[in-house]
């Protein structure tokens, strides 16, 4: 990828620093026994990867986009990554829009949906997201009766163009390649053969 370092900003190099640091921060925190790892606002996750082993839980990345979004370390992960892009409005916004859908309140289903609108939807937004023109208007639209689907057709096209584009750069970022192949080996080594295997001595 990178042929010269010194022709990228600093601000890049530090980014993908802390990327690669936080990654290893998750491994080193799964061999203490911990899954309690500080993942910031992103601490959330299907009740399922609770139940992985972190080794499986890291290679279980590449196996599929839903199941790096099903894992708290993995959501955490991706998102330092899109930072080093400059990127990461795209998985706020549908980690945002997960949220959401949780809301029974009609009340707050319609301030949570403008306050997500204004964020990431709206031209000249904080956090704007790339989406298209009909997608945006369409959007809009659906505010004036906020449901819990209002925003699934964007939601579905940043999902998309995240699935497409951002991770496949992903797992062939350096860090996370060299995560998985520390993991692959931590699951391998002696320590961790299976009780049927007797130990010689």
């Amino acid at each position: 990828m990178c042929r010269t370092l010194a022709a990228f900003p600093t601000t890049c190099l530090e980014r993908a620093k802390e990327f690669k640091t936080r990654l290893g921060i998750f491994l080193h925190k799964s061999e203490l026994g911990s899954d309690t790892g500080s993942v910031g606002k992103f601490e959330w996750g299907s009740k399922h990867s609770k139940e992985r082993n972190f080794s499986e839980d890291v290679l279980g990345w590449k196996e599929s986009f839903d199941l790096l979004l099903s894992s708290k370390h993995g959501v955490a992960a991706f998102h330092a990554f899109l930072k080093t892009e400059f990127s990461e409005e795209n998985l706020e916004f549908w980690l945002a829009c997960e949220e959401y859908k949780k809301i029974h309140s009609a009340t707050k289903l319609a301030s949570q949906a403008h306050r997500i609108f204004e964020e990431f939807i709206c031209s000249e937004a904080p956090k704007e997201v790339n989406i298209d023109h009909e997608t945006r208007e369409l959007t809009r639209t659906n505010l004036q009766a906020a449901t819990a689907t209002c925003f699934d057709v964007a939601q579905g096209k940043t999902r998309t163009l995240m699935e497409k584009d951002s991770y496949p750069r992903f797992l062939k970022s350096p860090a996370y390649r060299d995560l998985a192949a520390q993991t692959s080996a931590t699951s391998a080594s002696p320590s961790n053969c299976s009780p049927a295997e007797p130990l010689h001595t």
